[in-house]
């Protein structure tokens, strides 16, 4: 039987596109809402679950590292998408005909200079696949979806105009969490080791927690903070690192990380998915 991988949105999502890039092999699963992936692969229903974590033009995923810490999965993968966007119509629709275009509401600033430019109205979707979904559904000349190819593929869509975001260097990275680490792999262009923790109540514990790391040598690609269970006084940092725990430069700079933090969790240790 062939393995599930699941998902936030519908099928032709960016998300199924990042899927279709790193586990062809397995069947995608769309789930309503992130949580909904998660359980899935708690639950059994998947074995795998492709998160977005943050976007090159928007910054990261709101939720996503609130959940990780306490989703009991691990980090095996990560994947990076070119979020290419087009104008996807009904057959038979051509690109004067549009006078609206559907999509999420993070996707319509990207394209605005081309939706001014065709004089084309954005209208927000909570799923920019739901949208191409719907545009087909509707089967209005004049109505558009702003999606990927992939979603056009699915839905009976054609490509209108071809790549029309205003920035061109637009990307998510995703990451695949399984039930279970898998901390036996070494990756050809590294491995990269993501944790979550709380800084102790001592002055500058911070700067002292981070000094391990530039002294062994470690390089920190990622430091993040955000609150927990919505106090102002409780900070919880994300951090992604450049090597494996059992590196000897690593090993030292997190033993330096433990004696000046409180509750740090390894959320996962991967390969990188490219040189960075």
């Amino acid at each position: 039987m062939t393995q599930k991988i699941a998902i936030q949105g519908e099928l032709g999502s960016y998300s199924h596109e990042a899927c279709r890039n790193k586990r062809p092999d397995m069947e995608v699963l769309p789930c309503r809402g992130f949580e909904d992936a998660i359980n899935a692969v708690r639950s059994g229903e998947a074995e795998l679950a492709m998160l977005p974590v943050e976007n090159t033009t928007y910054g990261r995923v709101a939720d996503i590292h609130r959940l990780l810490p306490h989703s009991g999965l691990k980090i095996i993968d990560e994947a990076f998408v070119r979020v290419h966007i087009n104008l996807l119509g009904v057959p038979g629709a051509k690109l004067e005909d549009i006078r609206e275009a559907h999509s999420h509401l993070v996707l319509l600033p990207q394209c605005a200079s081309f939706l001014r430019e065709h004089n084309i109205l954005g209208r927000v979707s909570p799923d920019n696949a739901r949208a191409a979904r719907e545009v087909a559904e509707r089967g209005d000349v004049t109505h558009a979806a702003l999606a990927s190819e992939l979603a056009g593929e699915i839905y009976g869509l054609n490509v209108l105009a071809r790549h029309i975001e205003d920035q061109g260097n637009n990307t998510t990275r995703f990451l695949t969490m399984a039930r279970e680490a898998d901390t036996s792999r070494r990756g050809e262009n590294g491995m990269i080791t993501s944790f979550v923790f709380q800084v102790r109540n001592i002055p500058a514990a911070l700067y002292k927690a981070m000094g391990g790391f530039a002294t062994n040598g470690v390089n920190m690609t990622k430091l993040e903070s955000y609150m927990v269970n919505g106090s102002f006084t409780a900070t919880q940092f994300y951090a992604d690192i450049d090597g494996h725990p059992e590196d000897e430069n690593v090993r030292l700079a997190m033993d330096e990380l433990n004696y000046f933090t409180t509750d740090v969790e390894i959320l996962g240790v991967y390969p990188a998915d490219r040189k960075r």
